[in-house]
């Protein structure tokens, strides 16, 4: 197994690339499912989550095509099976998003419940609930999703009782497919969710209201191919913006849309870290002496939880209290106990955590629970005096591509060992 060393702490400086966005390319992937023509996508990231997804893909009967410098083709031209076993994506809960697709195009899908990181209960109860109200019938048994429609799904009213980014997406996707106008009443609003209704526009389909909490899709009969290249992955570019806030001497995010990262952006100026924001592109250095400054998360346009672990270790080094809630999953502090052993002064009460800083981190062993404690906990070596290891980084690699090459490109000495 691998694991992370870092030798801190670090400088960096120069340029990050960011790659495009894991949670815009699954399910544009999923996409690929609803139609008999080729698609091309652009700027996949090199992240497992993909290859998993492509794996599934091509156990489906998608003709998968080598990724290269112009994309990566795939061609769904008739599809084998209909079912998405446990072995395949025990690992991605993002598996779920072929329920859709699949039960539009071919009337039946047999999904495994989805697995990924545990960071709380993700029901899928939302996105079964929506189907339903579309015509499938729907039986969970043995740990599957076996759902069947009589012909082609129909339209129907919609309107979840929370904000789901993947019930969002599923369901837009098999509604592009179904008989007359369905509509999506508190629909979620992420940039991802904006960037699958514009790969789904390209194939055919009418939707509108994309962006909004409501969404309404006309279906229609048939899609067609597309060429499309997913968003920047605004996570990512998050991520090295805030290990530019803790370390950075002069760090240029680049190939970013800074627009998606108002709450975090408005947050780091409160906080008196330097930014420079371009069109796409952000410069961030360490802050002389940052002040703390409490965040909530929330669904777009608030502040991410995919961004809270990151920074809960910014708040480490930042002088005051700043108190953290976690208002999207419930078991989401699982870093703090790991950033703790390194120095940090870190409480935690249900879903909130409250961090004092600023404290002097050291290097120690430490385990990543999910993707983005992983994030964390690197971002906190860099910092940190002396050497710290992380174990289980194939959370990491879920979800950033290389990141030990982009921050040694950054000056870190990071080291991948077995």
């Amino acid at each position: 197994m691998e694991k992370f060393e870092i030798h801190g702490p670090a400088e960096l400086s120069g340029k990050v690339v960011v790659s495009g966005a894991k949670n815009a390319a699954l399910p544009a992937l999923s996409a690929i499912l609803l139609t008999d023509e080729p698609v091309r996508l652009r700027s996949l990231p090199a992240v497992v989550d993909i290859r998993t997804m492509a794996r599934l893909l091509g156990h489906l009967g998608v003709e998968v095509g080598t990724s290269t410098g112009s994309g990566q083709a795939f061609h769904a031209a008739s599809l084998s099976h209909d079912d998405a076993p446990y072995e395949l994506v025990k690992t991605m809960r993002a598996s779920i998003l072929v329920l859709g697709p699949l039960l539009a195009r071919r009337g039946h899908a047999r999904v495994s419940l989805p697995g990924g990181c545990a960071i709380g209960p993700r029901p899928v109860n939302l996105h079964i609930a929506a189907f339903r109200k579309m015509g499938a019938e729907i039986s969970i048994e043995h740990g599957y999703i076996e759902a069947k429609a009589a012909g082609r799904l129909r339209g129907a009213e919609i309107s979840f009782e929370q904000v789901t980014v993947t019930g969002t997406e599923n369901v837009m996707m098999a509604a592009a497919l179904a008989v007359g106008t369905t509509t999506l009443r508190h629909a979620a609003t992420e940039p991802e969710v904006v960037d699958l209704a514009e790969l789904l526009r390209k194939m055919g389909a009418r939707i509108t209201g994309d962006g909004t909490p409501v969404i309404t899709i006309e279906g229609i009969e048939r899609l067609g191919g597309a060429d499309h290249s997913v968003v920047p992955d605004r996570i990512e570019a998050g991520t090295y913006v805030i290990a530019g806030a803790l370390a950075g001497q002069r760090v240029e995010v680049t190939n970013c849309r800074p627009g998606d990262l108002r709450a975090l952006t408005g947050k780091l100026l409160e906080t008196g870290v330097p930014l420079e924001i371009g069109e796409d592109s952000i410069v961030v250095s360490r802050a002389p002496e940052a002040v703390a400054r409490d965040v909530e998360t929330k669904p777009h346009p608030g502040f991410p939880t995919d961004l809270q672990a990151q920074y809960m270790t910014l708040m480490t080094q930042a002088r005051g209290t700043a108190t953290i809630t976690e208002g999207i999953f419930e078991n989401r502090f699982q870093h703090a106990l790991e950033l703790a052993r390194m120095g940090a002064d870190i409480t935690v009460d249900h879903q909130t955590a409250v961090v004092r800083g600023p404290s002097k981190l050291s290097g120690a062993a430490v385990m990543a629970s999910d993707l983005r404690a992983s994030a964390a906990l690197v971002l906190a070596g860099l910092v940190a005096e002396n050497t710290t290891t992380i174990e289980r980084i194939y959370h990491l690699d879920r979800g950033y591509a290389a990141m030990e090459e982009k921050l040694r490109g950054l000056g870190a000495d990071v080291r991948r060992v077995k």
